[in-house]
């Protein structure tokens, strides 16, 4: 077998000429800019990251403007990303830096660590390519390629598997071109040793992969256990203000509380059922109008929601529960919405102005 210096020279050779060298985080490759992305990849795809990563930038260019935002702010640009903590880490990391570290990320790996939401694998790409220091990396692009590669049983989200593949990443670092090196391997898991259908004639590493030359690159890394997917049905309320001449219209939404499912963020008022959700707000929904209901997916759980539409809502006699507040719509656009929500609201929005045409 080839050392693990001869996998990052042909590894590197490949991706001078087919890596992804247009990423608007290596333009340039700050610490900043390399720490908003890692975060915002993880369990997201490139495709889908890029444009959040740039609107981020626009209006969060560095720690301090992030660490002095609210936190709203900081969930509104999250929005539809999902995996909410990863914001609300964002977040806090920024005012420890700001409050502790002179508004800068820390320099090390093992400083990085100390932070909220930053692992190994995050702490060694911000440096590898903020630094160029060679740094071994272990996302899930990477994982797939090194069990490939070393044929490496076992699922590779388990402590005992990657272990061993933290050996195997440091084995094949290069002495040099640490940056370089960093997004070539994950750019060969994400575009050549995919998850499915991998392209192993084009792969730079197949006269050595021992899946390949096995003929089993199929069954390499083994799959994740099943996790047992919950279900959930509940009632949304759309309570919508009683509307006044020249007056825009207000809906009733509420905090959720800073853990647990779209955490931090603003929703609609929910219970079980709708005799609850009447109780909990005092108002009589037997007339409340029933919207299409909705199926949403979360990585563990599904979604039934059903939403009820009660128009001309006097505010005085809806019962004031913690965290509620009434909203325009021009207000709503600056918050951090759950994905289903925010679609509801759009989609309400849009009627009432056709409405009003």
């Amino acid at each position: 077998m080839s050392s693990g210096r001869d996998f990052a020279t042909r590894l590197l050779a490949w991706w001078d000429q087919n890596g992804r060298k247009d990423l608007p985080w290596q333009h340039p490759r700050t610490a900043y800019r390399v720490w908003i992305s890692e975060i915002m990849l993880q369990q997201t795809q490139v495709r889908t990251v890029i444009p959040y990563f740039n609107r981020w930038l626009d209006d969060f260019p560095d720690i301090s403007t992030l660490a002095n935002a609210s936190l709203d702010q900081v969930l509104s640009h999250w929005a539809g990303l999902g995996y909410y903590a990863r914001a609300r880490n964002l977040h806090r990391c920024a005012q420890v830096c700001r409050d502790e570290n002179g508004g800068q990320l820390p320099s090390t790996a093992d400083g990085l660590v100390n932070l909220p939401g930053i692992g190994l694998s995050t702490a060694n790409a911000i440096i590898s390519q903020s630094s160029d220091q060679p740094a071994a990396v272990l996302d899930g692009n990477v994982r797939r390629v090194l069990a490939r590669h070393a044929m490496i049983e076992g699922w590779t989200g388990s402590s005992a598997v990657q272990k061993n593949l933290w050996r195997l990443a440091e084995d094949r670092l290069p002495d040099r071109r640490g940056a370089d090196y960093t997004q070539a391997i994950m750019d060969l898991g994400a575009m050549v040793c995919t998850r499915s259908r991998p392209e192993c004639t084009a792969c730079p590493v197949a006269d050595d992969c021992k899946a390949f030359q096995a003929g089993v690159i199929n069954q390499y890394p083994a799959p994740k256990p099943k996790t047992r997917i919950s279900e959930r049905r509940f009632h949304m309320l759309l309570a919508l203000e009683s509307g006044e001449p020249q007056k825009p219209h207000r809906i009733l939404l509420e905090k959720r509380p800073p853990a647990g499912i779209w955490g931090g963020l603003w929703s609609l008022p929910e219970a079980a059922t709708r005799g609850q959700l009447a109780e909990a707000t005092g108002l009589n929904l037997e007339n409340a109008d029933p919207l299409d209901p909705i199926v949403h997916h979360l990585s563990h759980r599904r979604l039934l929601i059903q939403p009820l539409l009660v128009r001309d809502v006097i505010v005085q006699q809806v019962k004031s529960g913690a965290g509620q507040r009434w909203f325009t719509a021009d207000e709503v656009s600056g918050l951090g919405l759950p994905q289903p929500v925010a679609a509801l609201l759009q989609k309400l929005e849009n009627e009432i102005q056709a409405g009003d045409n």
